[in-house]
């Protein structure tokens, strides 16, 4: 589940090694963009990193969501014994109650949202130097993503991927690259990437759960 919190981000970065130019002569591998950064030990250890520092927070709105919880509960046991005085009291303090936590659990996501996005950015700025050295070491004219959506690949053979090299590359990598020089722009190559943006869930909770969701 931690992995997957990142998968939904990873994938506004997927982009930023795709191109808006033809394919040139030459060697041609593909990666799945989205499932390295997933699978790197930074990107494991990032989720968790994450994960337990919002864990006081998300335990904190849970308990303030269960309290509104009890009210509800108590005001649907008391519609036919308590007054109407008494059902207008409790409800209203529901309310109020109920945006608090509403109010404080947008703060944290927004929070979340931020901390994912950058943890994302370093591991791609990463990834993406590393994919550069692999395919000029290796002779490769072009690297394509399959995990971007708007990739037009129907068939990869699986004798080109070489996500699993990549993966394994960064990892070696990692421990020399702690503090990276700031992003650069990566050199298009997947026809119709789009420009990366932010993936951030509209009106309810990723179903990774980011703090505050039940």
């Amino acid at each position: 589940m931690k992995s997957t919190v990142f998968i939904c981000l990873a994938a506004a970065f997927a982009g930023s090694i795709g191109a808006q130019t033809p394919t040139p002569p030459g060697k041609t591998g593909v990666i799945n963009f989205q499932a390295a950064i997933v699978a790197t030990k930074d990107g494991q250890k990032a989720a968790n990193d994450l994960d337990a520092k919002f864990a006081p927070k998300r335990k904190a709105l849970e308990q303030k969501q269960n309290e509104v919880n009890g009210l509800q509960d108590q005001l649907a046991k008391g519609q036919n014994t308590l007054s109407d005085s008494a059902k207008n009291d409790l409800y209203k303090n529901i309310e109020v109650k109920k945006k608090i936590v509403q109010r404080e659990y947008e703060d944290v996501k927004e929070e979340w949202d931020q901390e994912q996005q950058k943890l994302i950015q370093q591991i791609a700025q990463k990834m993406t130097a590393v994919i550069e050295r692999y395919a000029k070491d290796r002779g490769y004219a072009m690297v394509m993503d399959v995990s971007n959506p708007q990739s037009p690949f129907l068939y990869a053979s699986p004798t080109i991927d070489i996500t699993k090299d990549i993966i394994e590359l960064y990892d070696q990598a990692a421990p020399a690259m702690t503090n990276p020089a700031p992003a650069k722009p990566a050199t298009p190559t997947t026809p119709g990437a789009a420009a990366p943006k932010p993936a951030t869930p509209a009106a309810k909770p990723p179903a990774t759960k980011p703090p505050g969701s039940n």
